[in-house]
């Protein structure tokens, strides 16, 4: 087979999984659409649930779409908080071997399901008396996305050229001002693309926090209130055998795609101002 037809031959099979992943795409997001759309209403989405709401009754779920925008964004916000730090260490103070260990190590964690998270969680609440709240379920949600920011973070000043490090420390600045001033500053676009990306991860989740966050028809009013997301309801609409209140868990379904994909828009119209493009 000469150079030709084996170009051919690789070409058609990118496109042939081109088209396949278009095609799972697009079905997945129809057939969201096509059997939640009729049940999706204004009702449903700003305002709270009526009694006999999971069993056909009135009302809507904005409880838990603001629950699971404030699980997503303080978890996104504890995690980077605590991986930062960690990642300027891992570059500019530990060394190679000790900074490898700790990355195999973060993978490992990357690769374990977030229901374990949730029962270590569990754990930790029974341990020290904590009852399922907002509070719980923010602290279990981080440890489910910390290894995905750290990592990437730690990716992004790993890329950063020797160049910059070599002038920054001829300049006179330390390692904690190089971390600060410079890197930081040569991976805002990144970082900033990270924690959107974490966000994301963060809100599609329920199994680290279906022990840990409870759950409730009502607004949090504190830390220690239990709180409801926007999975664990679809969850709990779909496993229903009513027809009308199954119907809901696609119009929620609808209203959790909306909201990555204005995540994904945000971030990438973000990126582009801070690039200048």
């Amino acid at each position: 087979m000469n150079r030709y037809l084996k170009e051919k031959l690789f070409l058609i099979l990118m496109k042939i999984s081109l088209y396949l992943f278009l095609f799972m795409v697009a079905s997945l997001f129809f057939s969201i659409f096509f059997k939640g759309i009729s049940y999706l209403s204004f009702e449903m989405v700003f305002s709270k649930p009526k009694k006999g709401f999971y069993l056909g009754g009135g009302g809507g779920i904005l409880p838990s779409i603001f629950g699971s925008l404030v699980l997503a964004f303080f978890s996104t916000l504890l995690a980077f908080l605590v991986s930062l730090p960690m990642t300027i260490f891992l570059n500019l103070y530990s060394k190679r071997k000790f900074s490898n260990f700790i990355r195999n190590f973060i993978d490992l964690l990357w690769g374990i399901p977030s229901i374990v998270y949730g029962i270590f969680g569990f754990f930790i609440m029974v341990y020290i008396g904590l009852k399922s709240s907002l509070l719980a379920g923010i602290i279990t949600l981080s440890f489910v996305i910390f290894p995905l920011i750290l990592r990437s973070l730690d990716e992004l000043l790993q890329n950063i050229p020797f160049t910059l490090k070599e002038a920054s420390l001829s300049l006179g600045l330390n390692k904690f001002q190089m971390g600060i001033k410079v890197f930081l500053k040569a991976i805002a676009p990144g970082v900033l693309s990270s924690i959107l990306i974490s966000f994301g991860r963060a809100i599609g989740d329920s199994a680290s926090i279906l022990f840990t966050a409870g759950f409730s028809d009502n607004f949090p009013t504190s830390l220690f209130s239990p709180v409801s997301s926007l999975p664990l309801v679809v969850f709990y609409l779909y496993s229903s055998p009513d027809k009308e209140v199954s119907g809901r868990a696609y119009a929620a379904s609808i209203i959790l795609i909306i909201i990555s994909i204005l995540i994904s828009l945000i971030s990438r119209r973000i990126g582009k101002r801070i690039y200048g493009k």
